[in-house]
């Protein structure tokens, strides 16, 4: 039976038994160069090194059998309570035992740089604080005595090449594959089960145990157990320094904001400022469907909702290393950017298939790499000019490498704006004439404008606000229904949730009608219990089968939508629906299903964390005004 046969034929309910855990379920950590996702049974289900697009040593969330590693009480699955250190990416495991209770630490090491750092090199200028290269596992008895148990059992290559463990004394391993060596030391005594490493003792109340797996340079020595906890008080208070630095309004939100910038940080790429657009590839849209994409890359459409949220919390730092990061990558031949680049700028980002690998929970194939990566969608140049508009207002300058950008992409955007391309969603059916595609070529041509008045050229400035008018009318002639709402192409009535760009963007005056009506026919019509789709599959060729989740960015883009035209009861209400819809650690996927309450896609979705920020500051903002 084929991927597609399973997607219409086996729907699973959520009650339905699976060995894999429900995503919402993990817990990610971060060091700014990979991140690592442990499930509730303290095992580590996904980890790449030493970055987040390298292959995985652990993919135990694609594949039961890709590799995993486990800290936590023998026999014991299920822990009391799974909770942040506040103000971090390090997390705290309370378990209970037949016997006692321990917690357990862990956190992906950041600690003050001591040199150059030779596994990821920088191309931006290094801060003081860097990845370590390092995973510290801790473990305190804190009451009668609890059996902890280690397992560490690694399969390089996205599960193809298993561990060959040697033992280098009785409390440290080491092991090598597909280019990567990994060692591991712990304060347990370890022995070496065919391709794992495991150790087994008993805490009593008071005593503590560590671990720690490192893949920096070999030459560098492994923390012993004094340094360990010292790492991970280091990292810990890393992170909440980092986020004392950002401007988090005392609202009623301010954890859900405080979490969502945490994460927008914590899937940051330290050493070239880029940010992916999700920590894992191939976690399903649909069910055991075959919607499944690799996102650990970076998505130009972001960069303006990245500029927007980094702006906005105050964290000015980092939006210059990703604008830096966007000077930096190498346009297509005809000097237009791609859609996506890799996080160290690269360009060739060819998909492949991974067939031996189960996929999770029975979803297929696992892609490796986007093969959308050399798709025409015209709505890039109008997300990265809107980003470089943004940068230059908040910096008040705009920086002379930047200026070529602007050049480049308002020409690209004149010259193909009436062309049809795969859209925002990376549609594989058909080019069609998507409005909101057209859109962003407006965006493009109306922000180079402004850039142009900004850098004294008028001449220049006037050029392209023509062109950007010539596009709004052709898109109010031929992209509105009969009904006065936005289409999601010319040749269909259909809705498309990427129409609030228009309201986003001020494509019209808040008061417009066509634009109250998009909005509120993307409300009611668009929408599952008040969650809002993409589109309606069935209405839409976009090359694949099975039916989506509601997506969680579109449905903070309606809230924004709401509060732009002036309906905050609406705004308010489905904002507060949507912060009770995240993980029990405060993270969000792509999607949400609203029949059975799981996350669906990619995990954590920086998208659905910006599409928060924004939506939420917006309310903030109105609420605000209304106390003057």
């Amino acid at each position: 039976m084929t991927a597609v046969d399973t997607a219409t034929t086996e729907q699973p309910t959520a009650a339905a038994v699976s060995p894999f855990p429900p995503i919402a379920e993990y817990a990610f950590l971060s060091d700014c160069h990979t991140g690592a996702l442990i499930a509730a049974d303290g095992s580590v289900d996904w980890l790449c090194v030493p970055s987040f697009d390298s292959p995985s040593v652990f993919a135990s969330l694609l594949d039961r059998e890709a590799g995993t590693f486990r800290f936590a009480p023998y026999g014991i699955a299920h822990p009391s309570a799974r909770y942040y250190l506040p103000g971090t990416l390090v997390l705290e495991t309370t378990w209970r035992t037949p016997s006692g209770w321990m917690v357990v630490t862990d956190a992906l090491v950041v600690t003050e740089r001591t040199g150059e750092c030779e596994v990821t090199p920088h191309t931006r200028p290094p801060a003081d604080y860097d990845a370590a290269h390092v995973l510290v596992r801790t473990a305190r008895c804190l009451k009668g005595q609890v059996e902890l148990e280690l397992i560490c059992e690694p399969v390089f290559d996205y599960g193809r090449t298993p561990a060959a463990w040697t033992l280098l004394d009785d409390s440290t391993a080491a092991t090598a594959g597909h280019g990567q060596t990994l060692r591991l030391r712990s304060d347990l005594a370890l022995g070496i089960e065919g391709g794992r490493v495991r150790g087994r003792h008993v805490l009593h109340q008071g005593e503590q145990a560590y671990c720690v797996l490192a893949w920096g340079a070999p030459t560098r020595d492994l923390p012993g157990e004094q340094r360990a906890y010292e790492m991970v008080e280091q990292t810990t208070d890393y992170w909440r320094t980092w986020l004392a630095g950002a401007r988090v309004p005392d609202h009623r939100w301010r954890e859900a904001l405080q979490r969502s910038a945490l994460v927008i940080k914590g899937l940051t790429y330290m050493p070239t400022g880029a940010t992916v657009a999700a920590l894992t590839t191939s976690l399903p849209e649909t069910p055991r469907g075959e919607r499944n994409w690799d996102y650990r890359y970076t998505w130009m459409r972001d960069t303006t909702f990245t500029l927007k949220a980094l702006h906005w919390l105050n964290l000015n730092w980092e939006a210059d290393e990703f604008m830096q990061f966007i000077a930096d990558v190498e346009a297509t031949e005809d000097g237009s950017l791609q859609i996506m680049y890799g996080i160290d700028g690269r360009r060739d980002l060819t998909e492949s298939t991974r067939d031996d690998l189960s996929g999770y929970d029975g979803a297929r194939p696992v892609r490796i790499g986007n093969g959308a990566f050399d798709q025409r969608q015209n709505d890039v140049y109008g997300a990265v000019l809107a980003s470089i508009l943004l940068h230059t207002r908040h910096s008040r300058r705009l920086p002379r490498r930047l200026w070529p950008i602007v050049q480049s992409q308002a020409e690209c955007a004149a010259k193909v704006w009436q062309q049809p391309d795969q859209g925002i969603w990376e549609a594989r059916g058909e080019p069609q004439h998507y409005v909101s595609s057209k859109l962003m070529c407006w965006v493009a041509l109306d922000r180079a404008a402004t850039l142009a008045d900004i850098r004294g050229d008028q001449a220049q400035g006037a050029a392209w606000r023509d062109v950007a008018e010539q596009i709004r009318d052709d898109i109010l002639a031929n992209g509105v229904s009969e009904r006065g709402v936005l289409r999601q192409h010319y040749h269909t009535d259909a809705l498309d949730a990427s129409n609030l760009l228009a309201v986003l963007f001020g494509f019209l005056p808040p008061e417009d009608e066509r634009l109250r009506k998009t909005v509120e026919a993307i409300a009611d019509e668009l929408s599952e219990n008040g969650f809002v789709l993409r589109y309606r599959t069935d209405e839409t060729d976009d090359g694949m089968s099975g039916k989506e989740g509601t997506f969680l960015i579109c449905s903070f883009w309606l809230v924004s939508a709401l509060a732009a035209v002036g309906d905050m009861h609406r705004a308010r209400d489905l904002m507060e629906r949507l912060l009770a819809v995240a993980s029990p650690l405060g993270l969000y996927a792509e999607e949400f299903e609203v029949d059975t309450g799981r996350h669906l896609g990619n995990f954590p979705q920086a998208f659905s964390h910006l599409a928060l920020i924004e939506a939420a500051g917006r309310i903030i903002l109105a609420e605000l005004l209304e106390e003057i």
